[in-house]
């Protein structure tokens, strides 16, 4: 019998610790709280855990400092708590590498689910990253990208990139479908798992994506906008004519 999920828990609301360790527990996970963000990163040091549950609004180190760090020293999947309106703050979060967020106030069953749909995909059971390209193929190419959705690897020219897990999810879907354009509605619906949501969430992860595999991310030309619709991906090769209007949206 496998071990429970740890989660680390950080809030400074002890009612929201309280319950929502309650909920997380009956399905399962071993929870751990921190009420401060020089305690989370303490516990996150000593023993990583399976998934961060971040409330950003942290007395000393704020939550975003919290983020940044943890994302520096381990691709721990992190799902961001906070308040109604602070899009900015959303935003620099999903920057700095967060798979997901909630927004205040929230229902502990959709935060439930919420870690347990990031969890599965950074565990390689998201719909993104199980299924092979054409042929049934588990490696994606495209010029020098290559995307081991088994290994669930990223290499660029030979040189492995780390992505998150929302992050090669999103990649993995693109690349398994060329030249298709997706609205940031359907991608976030397919990579995802939400019909419902701000499709910012989007717009960041692709931009994080470009800085990560193209050679300008100022130009791209492996994830490039469809101006009006969405983003599409584009091998590279003869019949790929680079679009002079493309641009990151």
């Amino acid at each position: 019998m496998s071990a429970p999920a740890r989660i680390l828990l950080v809030d400074d609301d002890a009612t929201v610790t309280e319950v929502l360790t309650l909920y997380l527990e009956r399905e399962g996970f071993a929870v751990e709280a921190a009420a401060d963000g020089d305690g989370a990163l303490a516990r996150a040091a000593a023993s990583t855990p399976d998934l961060v549950v971040l409330d950003l609004m942290l007395p000393g180190t704020d939550g975003l400092e919290v983020c940044r760090r943890l994302r520096r020293e381990a691709p721990v999947p992190v799902v961001m708590l906070t308040a109604r309106g602070d899009e900015a703050d959303r935003i620099a979060g999903l920057e700095l590498g967060a798979d997901d967020y909630v927004v205040k106030p929230f229902s502990p069953r959709e935060l439930t689910a919420r870690v347990k749909a990031v969890l599965r995909r950074a565990q390689g059971g998201g719909p993104a990253a199980v299924a092979a390209g054409p042929g049934g193929d588990p490696v994606l190419r495209a010029g020098p990208l290559v995307v081991d959705t088994a290994a669930r690897q990223v290499h660029v020219g030979g040189r492995e990139v780390a992505l998150t897990a929302r992050e090669f999810e999103l990649l993995a879907f693109l690349a398994r479908h060329p030249r298709r354009a997706f609205r940031r509605e359907e991608l976030f619906e397919q990579v995802w798992g939400w019909t419902y949501g701000d499709t910012a969430t989007v717009t960041v992860h692709v931009r994080r994506l470009r800085e990560k595999i193209e050679a300008d991310p100022a130009r791209p030309r492996l994830i490039v906008t469809v101006w009006g619709v969405g983003y599409r991906f584009e091998p590279p090769g003869p019949e790929a004519a680079g679009d002079p209007r493309q641009e990151e949206a």
